[in-house]
């Protein structure tokens, strides 16, 4: 079985952003129990020299909603900045994510297999494939936030396990 770019790409994103949508609402949850102010998390930093949780989130965003969009523009960019997003405008991100790249289909994403995509962060240009901007570059940063968005919450109490942050498995039935 060979794995397509959409597998690598829309399926994979929407596993995890499922995840991430399940953490947040957790979260909030927890919160509204009284055991977490959410303006904090927003804000809070799991280190000093970190991005905040708000810009976790919004990475989770950018790495797969975005990135479809860029896969097809040939170009790609770092997130915008956005700032005074609240917990419910992190939440409606990932929404967003969620129902945009279920609008894709399996054959549009695989007819952007292995064409050039360029990576542009200022002055900065580096050429990939868009297979290889998605094994090397963005995916490792959509899960590297992802996690740091649960990791983030756990730390504050919110009882989360590793299956809310794994969404929905793609299993053989």
């Amino acid at each position: 079985m060979s794995v397509s770019l959409y597998d690598l790409s829309v399926a994979s994103h929407l596993q995890i952003l499922g995840g991430v949508a399940n953490v947040l609402a957790k979260g909030e949850e927890y919160a509204a129990a009284g055991n977490m102010d959410l303006e904090q998390i927003v804000r809070y930093k799991l280190r000093d020299d970190m991005a905040p949780f708000s810009f976790q989130v919004l990475s989770v965003w950018h790495h797969s909603l975005n990135v479809i969009a860029g896969l097809k523009a040939g170009e790609f960019s770092p997130p915008p900045k956005m700032s005074g997003m609240d917990y419910q405008a992190l939440r409606g991100l990932v929404n967003e994510a969620i129902e945009g790249l279920q609008g894709e289909t399996p054959e549009e994403i695989n007819a952007l297999a292995d064409k050039p995509l360029l990576f542009k962060m200022g002055e900065m240009e580096i050429p990939y494939t868009t297979d290889n901007f998605m094994l090397s570059f963005s995916l490792p940063n959509f899960y590297f936030h992802a996690t740091t968005t649960y990791a983030v919450l756990r730390e504050h109490g919110v009882p989360l396990g590793k299956m809310d942050y794994l969404g929905q498995l793609r299993v053989n039935l």
